[in-house]
């Protein structure tokens, strides 16, 4: 606040304020006495004519109002004057110009860049109206060990029919990890895989959205006896429907049920963060066949004006009985486990539903783009103060003549101005081309990536960065050359100098400042770089991924009623893909790894059902006998389950090694033993133990898992055969990825089912790369601050010493003549540049230790004050600071002594 009021104070300081002040003074002094002249020939006495003139002039504010506005134009004038003047400088010296003009453009740029994405993800609200009222329901439940947990269906029907605080509540069918599912539709010829969404029929309402075409769904769209409706998004309407107004009442083909169209939704429309949704269906809940349980629903609710999150927590707590009492609970289980669960409400703004964790990566980028651009600051400040010194005697000469050290203050900072100007337009240029490469680089997850780019907010957040940046390096120069010693250059202009003391310590500071904060930034990327060595050496479970191509079909109801039939289907396009010339082995499953699809739910061991603190809830898989040889993932110890266990409906399980060893002590044990998924379920053999496989990517601990068959009887007490509708297959062969590979896989499902179009065509090394995708991209963009921190404090020690050398040309000559040896001269100089190295290492790694700690949630097997990652950031740091030292320091010890005395 001082540096404005005394920036202020200057500009106040070279206007002709108190000239035309005077001026208005005696244009007032001048119309009061024809006021009184005329008074007095209207007959008035003297003294009452005076009074009366006074009083009535004393009403008339327009000549204030006139002096007020012949001042703002003088005001703007002269801004307009120095900001000419600036600018015609700064074309003068066209190379330092664009030097200091791209340093800042990379310290603006990377820094805009970043803010467009903190700002589209974190800062814009969501596009709905009132989005602050939108709350996304959520549950914990200690007693069960879940820190997180969705809403369910029971919870839903009794939310909307019996809260206080809520105007009404939605529900919407999470499906594939939260992404709602996709659907065959075999409407248009080649059968395609679309993503939709099933949703309760007060969903849209809730959000504020209305279709664009048509209409929305009704309760009556909601029942379970209703007829099939269907509302498509703006997007699918336009590519399947050519935009066509009359698709109202159509029919389409959905997941071989006929649905009639009943709206379009509007272009806008986003669902949270789905930007590829096709479709939206009614779910018709059914609830004479709800029990409790079943936390797998997405809700989302909008309070009643002026409730309060706390209140709604509180309501939410207060219908918990009342669930548990409107509901059966599923065969085999009590209702004491459901009361003992400790469900607690924990509901969350919609907004954070949707950004999630993502904001503290997006402020760690933050920090360290903006210390980039401090270091540019200081960068552009060295110079200015290089530029400041090289015009001391200009300046003098102009304070000799009359100019005030306002004016000249005021002239040296529209200078810096327009600089920043200029690398503010060039940045946002840059910060243009940054975003589209940090859009297509971000992970997938990162939300709201459609909502990122260069809009208003943007910009002028570019130009109060740039005047910021202006405000910071442009002071330096205009406080240290505008002071109480600006007519000593007018004095000493002509005398030849050694560089001062308190020049250099002005220098030297700046430079102290670029190197901490480049150590800072190199020790961040140092961090990440650790990390992901740490996450590489972890062995996710399954070998050579890029060599395993994966897809997925989904064989619904309505395409193939019996169970075992689709079994039979599935096996035998696995025959089909086997017989691909390159394809070694070939398997399916529900889901592959790191597919974000998991089911968890409750698994019992014969003989530890009672086991004290024993966690019930366990990841669940369904597989196909060689899906394990497939991924490469190994058989610890006994075999893998044969197609004549899974046809005859044999009652076996295969468990990961974590299982066993939690339960029996060792995988060999666990053959033998009997698991079974629920208190009414069959008891299943265990025949075999496999290797822990990371489902949920290598940076989160392997589950406990529990393998069963893709086909399975009387499963969860179910009188039901249970198939594997939706399932990925995985192919190994070293064609994987390649195009005719795909298009053989394509033909060979095609001649089994013509109607199973594919999806999520992708490697296993695809998801691998995934799972890491938000650490890489962390990594990439603090390893670029602190290459470009790093280039920049390098090159502000290399200026520092390098103009040393060259304002010391006369004292090194001098040195020389009376016989110093040319590496004391080199030590004396490199000594000068390290000295200030080891200063800005010593303050950058305190700062360091102080700030890599809000990392600590983004690392992974390093420590946020890893020993070696410090000590090799600050090596690397000391290494190229000794080489920016010694060049300019070697070229000072060629000096003629006789050479550099002629020229002082």
């Amino acid at each position: 606040m001082n540096i404005l009021s005394q920036i202020w104070r200057w500009l106040i300081s070279f206007t002709r304020r108190g000239r035309l002040e005077r001026e208005m003074e005696e244009e007032m002094r001048f119309h009061l006495e024809m006021q009184i002249e005329q008074n007095l020939a209207s007959g008035m006495a003297a003294e009452e004519a005076r009074f009366a003139a006074r009083r009535q002039f004393g009403n008339q504010t327009w000549l204030k109002e006139v002096s007020r506005e012949m001042w703002s134009l003088n005001l703007i004038e002269t801004l307009i004057h120095d900001l000419r003047y600036g600018a015609r400088r700064l074309m003068r010296n066209p190379g330092f110009t664009l030097v200091a003009a791209l340093t800042l453009a990379l310290g603006i740029g990377a820094t805009t860049a970043i803010f467009s994405v903190v700002e589209g993800v974190l800062l814009k609200p969501l596009p709905y109206p009132h989005p602050e009222e939108l709350v996304a329901i959520r549950f914990t439940a200690m007693g069960m060990g879940f820190k997180d947990l969705h809403i369910s269906d029971s919870s839903y029907i009794v939310f909307r029919e019996q809260s206080h605080t809520f105007q009404d509540i939605g529900l919407y069918d999470r499906g594939v990890n939260g992404q709602g599912h996709s659907v065959n539709v075999t409407s248009f010829g080649e059968p395609e895989r679309a993503p939709a969404l099933p949703v309760t029929d007060g969903l849209l309402p809730i959000l504020g959205v209305t279709p664009f075409l048509g209409r929305s769904f009704t309760r009556a769209d909601d029942s379970p006896d209703s007829a099939e409706t269907v509302i498509l998004t703006y997007g699918y309407w336009s590519r399947k429907f050519g935009g066509d107004p009359s698709v109202i009442g159509r029919t389409i083909e959905v997941d071989g049920k006929s649905h009639t169209i009943i709206g379009v939704m509007p272009a806008s429309f986003r669902f949270l963060d789905q930007t590829s949704l096709a479709m939206l269906l009614p779910m018709k809940l059914n609830r004479e066949k709800i029990y409790l349980g079943g936390f797998i629903f997405g809700g989302i609710a909008r309070l009643k004006p002026g409730v309060t999150l706390q209140q709604a927590n509180a309501d939410v707590a207060r219908m918990f009985p009342i669930v548990n009492r409107s509901f059966p609970t599923p065969p085999g289980f009590s209702l004491k486990r459901f009361d003992d669960m400790g469900l607690a409400p924990n509901l969350r703004s919609l907004k954070q539903e949707v950004v999630g964790d993502v904001g503290n990566v997006l402020w760690v980028l933050m920090g360290g783009i903006t210390l980039a651009l401090v270091i540019a600051c200081a960068n552009v400040a060295n110079l200015l103060l290089v530029r400041a010194e090289g015009r001391q005697q200009e300046l003098a000469i102009r304070a000799a003549l009359g100019a005030s050290r306002g004016r000249i203050a005021a002239q040296l900072f529209f200078e810096s101005l327009t600089l920043a100007v200029f690398g503010g337009l060039f940045g946002l240029g840059l910060a243009y081309g940054a975003l589209r490469v940090l859009v297509a680089m971000a992970p997938q997850g990162l939300p709201r990536l459609h909502e990122i780019g260069v809009d208003g907010s943007v910009v002028l957040f570019t130009l109060a960065v740039s005047l910021a940046a202006s405000l910071l390096f442009g002071s330096v120069p205009v406080f240290k050359y505008t002071g109480a010693g600006l007519g000593i250059g007018l004095r000493e202009g002509g005398r030849s100098m050694s560089e001062s003391r308190e020049r250099r310590r002005s220098r030297g500071v700046l430079v102290v400042v670029q190197v901490a904060l480049a150590l800072v930034l190199l020790v961040s990327s140092g961090l990440m770089i650790r990390t992901f060595r740490a996450l590489t050496s972890v062995n996710p479970g399954f070998v050579a991924p890029s060599e395993v191509q994966t897809f997925s079909v989904a064989i619904r109801d309505a395409q193939v009623p019996d169970p075992e039939r689709v079994a039979r289907i599935e096996e035998e396009i696995l025959r089909k893909i086997e017989a691909i010339p390159g394809v070694s082995s070939v398997s399916l499953s529900r889901n592959v790894p790191m597919d974000g699809i998991g089911w968890h739910s409750t698994v019992f061991a014969k003989g530890r059902d009672d086991a004290p603190g024993a966690p019930l809830n366990r990841l669940y898989g369904f597989v196909a006998p060689g899906f394990f040889k497939t991924l490469g993932t190994p058989l610890v110890a006994g075999r893998d389950f044969t197609w004549s266990e899974i046809y005859n409906k044999v009652s076996v399980a295969i468990v990961s090694e974590k299982f066993a060893r939690e339960y029996w002590g060792d995988p060999s044990n666990a053959l033998g033993k009997q698991i079974r998924e629920s208190p009414q379920g069959d008891w299943r053999e265990v025949v075999g133990v496999v290797g822990d496989v990371y489902q949920n990517g290598v940076d989160k601990e392997a589950p406990t898992s529990v393998y069963w068959p893709i086909l399975v009887a009387r499963f969860k007490g179910s009188q039901d055969v249970l198939a594997q509708r939706n399932v990925s297959f995985a192919i190994r062969s070293p064609r994987a990825s390649s195009e005719g590979l795909i298009n053989e896989i394509r033909q060979s499902v095609g001649s089994v089912a013509p109607y199973l179009p594919l999806a999520e065509v992708r490697t296993l090394n695809d998801y691998y790369t995934m799972s890491m995708a938000r650490t890489s991209f962390t990594l990439v963009t603090l390893a670029l601050a602190g290459c470009m921190a790093l280039l920049l404090g390098i090159v502000g020690l290399y200026g520092v010493i390098a103009y040393s050398v060259s304002q010391r040309r006369r004292e090194i000559g001098i040195r020389i003549a009376l016989g110093a040896q040319a590496r004391d001269v080199l030590r004396m100089l490199i000594w000068r540049g390290m000295s200030l190295t080891l200063i800005g290492v010593a303050l950058g790694v305190a700062a360091a230790l102080a700030l890599t700690r809000v990392m600590k949630n983004l690392l992974f097997g390093v420590s946020a004050t890893d020993p070696l990652t410090f000590v090799g950031a600050a090596a690397l740091l000391g290494l190229v600071a000794s080489l920016a030292c010694y060049i300019p320091a070697r070229q000072a010890t060629r000096v003629d002594p006789l050479v550099a005395i002629r020229v002082e």
